[in-house]
């Protein structure tokens, strides 16, 4: 790829929905949003909402939507295969992930595999950049990613239905109903996406990649019903079934498949008098999976873990300035399979959050939590952000935060490489936000820094094989700068939409070589990431352009030069009609990766080149 298009579109310059400036999580009067505190005590940090039309342009995973709209850069082995995030410079089990306001990271890897989450079974994405740990609990450290289903209570009977169909046999379909009332809501989402997945290399036609295939299904149910006017019940339900046979390196290599079946339940009591609301909520998560080593066997691996919470959030208004909210909660998860011998784990905690609004122009949030659990010690957290406005167009926001991450079964138990010696890490960080909006303009500049004690990490053990086992780096550093852009514009029928987002990261972890330390930049992060989108709309046609752009990564601990992945560039491109008159009935078709770029995010783990869909979404 030429330097000419890679300028071209870091012109442009970074892509997201900036919504941080307006502080615009929810302000639809009649939207309950399913995480409150969210928006109530993460004002001073970086909050990005991704919004329908976003949602719809990328394809269902959360690692497509989020690696060509955000800042964070993707681990992805191969098109559908595992996916970790590194937000920051930390590792995937540093971003958390948070449905309806519970972490739902996996209690075997630490961390979600962002290719096993479906975008169209949520109402609302959001993305929040920082430690968040006081809030959400282990692993919030890099950032959070939130999947809300928001209940709105009023009269309302709507359809949603999407159907994509794609190359190398690739299906995508979901359909979502909505039928409310000021009593009662619900929300019913059904999702389920395939592929055969038998791309060409580009550049090789006569390799092929093999084994490749997958298929998920996942329905998500919420209900919300007001008993009277103080007192609501919410009910969350998901399920998640997969099967997943994982590409191979080699056309030599043995096939293997992998399966996964999640289940997610939240039950919530919602209570309101007078200055005091209070919610009370009991969640029961499963996550369990076979791994077969050899496709033709049926000899398999398998690992089952149920965790079950409670947790109790008392909120008191002082007055219209001052809140004050108090959360205690406690959680238990039990784990066995084929490497763990019925592991139990019970963590409780405390925590208090303090929102003030001193002036029209300042406020701060303060947040202290205390964990305590049955191996790991009882870390103290704590997070303090202010942010002042100077002008109508320019506000700066400051944030300082101690989070911290425990091991996972994987990491402790894992046969023939867990390590039970391991330490749980601990992080401070700080920040410093700049942001300039206008009525059709935003940006958003944040400088960071994070030092991570003991990071835990997966690292291969023969200078970059297929053998990785867990370890505790002493040191680590992590620094940089995010931009975030955003304009639009409308003259008459035209519209016209600029995003943009740039990364600069470095994340070095501290080695000692020949008894010097030296500091040394982690594996799979990159120095640079940029992402670019341009749309344009005339009436009933619109169209847009994506832009990813990744820099090159080291793929072993010593940075090795010659093993590192190249950088890569990649571009999108779609158009839709809109044929509706009363409702909107789309048809439309999309171009992926249109310079048919041959680029691997993972070393051996070949993308996709050059391929197309066509899809319909109906809203009726």
């Amino acid at each position: 790829m030429t330097l000419k298009k890679r300028f071209t579109f870091c012109l442009l310059l970074l892509c997201q929905i900036i919504l941080a400036q307006n502080d615009s999580i929810t302000k639809l009067k009649e939207v309950v949003v399913s995480d409150s505190n969210l928006k109530k005590y993460s004002n001073t940090q970086s909050v990005q909402i991704l919004n329908d039309s976003i949602l719809d342009r990328n394809q269902p995973s959360l690692t497509s939507l989020l690696n060509f709209n955000t800042v964070i850069y993707f681990k992805e082995n191969g098109l559908g295969m595992t996916s970790a995030p590194s937000f920051r410079g930390t590792t995937g089990a540093q971003t958390a992930v948070i449905w309806n306001g519970i972490n739902i990271n996996s209690q075997f890897l630490g961390q979600a595999d962002f290719n096993t989450i479906g975008t169209r079974d949520f109402n609302s994405i959001t993305v929040k950049a920082g430690g968040g740990s006081v809030l959400y609990g282990s692993s919030a450290i890099g950032g959070s990613i939130h999947l809300n289903n928001d209940l709105s209570f009023k009269k309302e009977f709507s359809n949603h239905v999407f159907f994509n169909l794609g190359s190398y046999n690739t299906l995508s379909t979901n359909y979502r109903a909505i039928v409310s009332s000021d009593k009662y809501s619900l929300q019913v989402s059904i999702s389920r996406n395939s592929s055969d997945n038998d791309f060409k290399y580009p550049g090789n036609s006569d390799q092929r990649n093999i084994n490749g295939e997958y298929y998920n299904t996942s329905m998500n149910t919420t209900f919300g019903y007001k008993l009277d006017s103080k007192n609501t019940l919410k009910l969350y339900s998901q399920f998640y079934d997969a099967e997943r046979h994982f590409s191979l390196t080699s056309p030599f290599a043995t096939k293997t498949k992998y399966n996964d079946f999640n289940t997610r339940n939240l039950l919530e009591w919602e209570s309101v008098w007078n200055r005091f609301t209070s919610k009370l909520r009991a969640a029961h998560i499963g996550e369990s999976y076979k791994y077969f080593p050899n496709i033709d066997s049926e000899l398999f691996t398998y690992g089952k873990v149920e965790t079950s919470l409670i947790k109790y959030d008392l909120a008191f208004d002082v007055n219209d300035k001052i809140k004050l909210n108090a959360i205690v909660d406690y959680t238990r998860n039990k784990g066995y399979g084929s490497s763990i011998d019925n592991v139990k784990r019970e963590i409780g905690s405390a925590s208090l959050l303090l929102s003030h609004v001193l002036t029209d122009k300042w406020d701060y949030n303060a947040s202290i939590r205390q964990e305590v659990t049955d191996h790991y010690g009882n870390p103290f957290l704590f997070s303090f952000g202010t942010r002042y406005q100077f002008t109508d167009y320019y506000r700066v926001k400051l944030n300082a935060s101690k989070n911290f991450r425990m091991p996972t079964y994987n990491d402790l138990f894992w046969e023939g490489s867990g390590n039970p010696d391991l330490k749980p890490e601990t992080s401070y960080q700080a920040e410093i936000g700049n942001e300039f909006f206008t009525k059709n303009f935003s940006l958003s500049v944040t400088t960071y820094y994070n030092s991570i004690k003991d990071l835990l990490r997966w690292v291969p053990t023969d200078g970059g094989g297929d053998v990785w086992k867990p370890e505790n780096t002493d040191k680590v550093r992590a620094y940089g700068a995010e931009v975030l852009l955003e304009w639009k514009k409308r003259t008459g029928n035209h519209n016209f939409t600029i995003n943009g987002t740039y990364a600069y990261t470095i994340s070095e972890g501290k080695q000692v070589i020949k008894k010097e330390s030296v500091y040394k930049q982690l594996i799979y992060v990159p120095y640079h990431k940029a992402t670019g989108s341009v749309s344009y709309s005339w009436k009933k046609i619109s169209s847009y352009f994506q832009y990813l752009y990744t820099g090159e990564v080291y793929t072993t601990p010593f940075n090795n030069p010659a093993l590192k992945v190249k950088d890569y560039n990649v571009g999108n491109v779609g158009a839709d009609y809109d044929f509706g008159k009363k409702n909107s009935y789309k048809i439309g078709v999309q171009i992926l990766n249109v310079w048919n770029e041959n680029y691997q995010p993972v070393i051996s783990r070949q993308m996709p080149g050059r391929n197309y869909s066509i899809y319909i979404n109906l809203n009726f």
